[in-house]
């Protein structure tokens, strides 16, 4: 019984991963969850502040 849920689960995943609008709607909620946990994790954003003031110094 079991077994059959998994391989049922598998295949309508593969289903899924097959289809481009699929694909590039997992790419936008990808590309937004990352910029999301860039500013919460904290050693990311002291990576992003200090860039930002170097290109500052630059200037």
């Amino acid at each position: 019984m079991a077994l059959d849920a998994i391989l049922q689960t598998f295949v309508t995943v593969n289903g899924l991963a097959t289809s481009p609008v699929v694909l590039l709607v997992l790419a936008f909620i990808g590309a937004y969850l990352g910029s999301r946990v860039v500013e919460v994790i904290p050693v990311t954003r002291r990576f992003i502040e200090r860039r930002e003031a170097q290109a500052a110094e630059r200037e």
